[in-house]
């Protein structure tokens, strides 16, 4: 033990800058108290922000002396470069209770999301149906019914929260008005099955007039919506495509079983013109995340609930907040390959968790790929995987028919979510962070909130 020591410490922010002069502290300061050292260097007391803190990429999460001396990776007679990142300042609560179970659908819910402004919730299943929640009354507020033919795997809102996006399993993407709950159109073209969607980010387009699906069938289209027709195709893809991302500085990328991933341009004077090929998977490529996928899908709306009535206003804002994410760290992509899992980045960009059918939920750090820890809990194949808004806490569901609540910082389950009486498929968590939601394969939908 290295109890009563000290040791010579430095600050420094994640550009590499140092904060304040070197300091002499005790080895068993721990990170509350290095946050309120930290503010009142920076001049912050009066506004506190919350901070992680870091030495050789180990985090501090205990004292300087359990997670950085003892394991000897320091000698007490070093000076300490302590990297400090700002964290989210709102702080999401945890959701706790169901507070409404949604009957209507009448077979398994196979895809939930809730809309980017957090007010509504698009679900669809095996019953060829898309159903509209409010979530203010959490009351039904549209069954969308007679487009599709079969099984609903994929809703996607627009980033301006004006479309409602829907594929499946017939081939069809099908374009709704949220707010009537009226067909909008029906983009054919796809001879198998839709296996992802995605929309064009809202800072690249006020009017989120575009939109791209993969399929199957080895291609990805890309539909303008306004004129309800196909803008152009890629079809270089020797095999299904499995996913589908459009990143934020327009370039577009899909996974397929033929082991790649293929970038493409999106914009003119060459649209759909393929740009790289990225190859080193050894299997099928079946999901792909980026570091910006939250920031994406919400475009201009955050935590504090702001709406905009104003197309332009809104891309500004969109822009403004693409231009944080990556103002220190670049837009990156991650790849899963045919292991069963599926990636999620948090957003933050920091982590990247993997939910796997073999019963487990793992964390990673996103700058090197070096794992973290493995969150243990469930009984079956984990299915899917949610961030909360602040990048503190993640939601898993299961074929356990259970819900776990984990906290990335002890890396431990704060709390178990029963109810669903079958496998759940989907789980998601509102940009808001107030509420999420699962669908199961008992057909019903279930609210939980703090």
């Amino acid at each position: 033990m290295t109890e009563g020591a000290n040791v010579v410490a430095q600050f420094y922010n994640e550009e590499g800058v140092a904060s304040g002069p070197a300091l002499s502290l005790p080895v068993d300061v721990n990170p509350e108290q290095l946050a309120l050292l930290l503010n009142s260097l920076l001049g912050s007391e009066e506004d506190p922000l919350p901070y992680t803190f870091e030495v050789s990429e180990t985090e501090i999460t205990t004292t300087l002396d359990q997670d950085i001396i003892q394991p000897g990776k320091h000698s007490t007679e070093e000076t300490f470069k302590i990297l400090y990142r700002p964290q989210a300042v709102f702080k999401v609560r945890l959701v706790t209770r169901c507070s409404s179970s949604l009957t209507g659908h009448t077979d398994a819910i196979l895809c939930a999301s809730f809309s980017p402004c957090g007010t509504m919730l698009a679900s669809g299943g095996g019953d060829t149906t898309v159903r509209i929640w409010d979530l203010n009354t959490e009351t039904p507020r549209h069954q969308l019914k007679g487009g599709h033919k079969h099984w609903v795997q994929h809703v996607s809102w627009s980033p301006n929260g004006k479309y409602l996006a829907s594929a499946g399993m017939d081939g069809l993407v099908i374009i709704w008005d949220p707010r009537t709950g009226k067909q909008d159109s029906v983009l054919k073209g796809h001879s198998k099955w839709v296996s992802a969607l995605a929309w064009e980010p809202l800072h690249l387009n006020a009017s989120c007039r575009r939109l791209a699906s993969s399929s199957s069938d080895g291609t990805v289209r890309v539909w303008d919506i306004a004129k309800k027709q196909l803008e152009f195709s890629m079809a270089q893809h020797t095999a299904p495509v499995m996913c589908v991302k459009w990143a934020g500085d327009g370039l577009i990328y899909s996974a397929s079983r033929d082991k790649t991933i293929k970038v493409w341009s999106s914009i003119e004077p060459h649209p759909g013109k393929l740009v790289k090929v990225l190859s080193g998977h050894a299997h099928w490529v079946t999901t792909l995340a980026l570091s910006t996928d939250g920031i994406l899908r919400t475009g201009a709306f955050d935590h504090t609930g702001r709406t905009y009535s104003d197309e332009s206003e809104a891309q500004k804002r969109a822009l403004e907040r693409y231009e944080q994410a990556t103002a220190l760290n670049p837009e990156r992509l991650c790849s899963g390959s045919d292991d069963f899992t599926m990636y999620l980045f948090s957003p933050d960009g920091r982590y990247i968790a993997s939910a796997s059918f073999d019963k487990s939920v793992k964390l990673w750090d996103s700058r090197d790929g070096k794992f973290i820890a493995s969150l243990r809990g469930h009984v079956a194949e984990v299915y899917q995987v949610v961030w909360s808004s602040d990048s503190r806490m993640l939601l898993s569901c299961s074929k356990d028919s259970t819900i776990k609540l984990w906290d990335v910082k002890t890396k431990k389950m704060k709390m178990e979510l029963p109810g669903h009486l079958d496998e759940v498929f989907t789980v998601d968590w509102s940009p808001a962070g107030d509420k999420a939601a699962s669908g199961s394969k008992d057909k019903t939908l279930k609210i939980w909130k703090h």
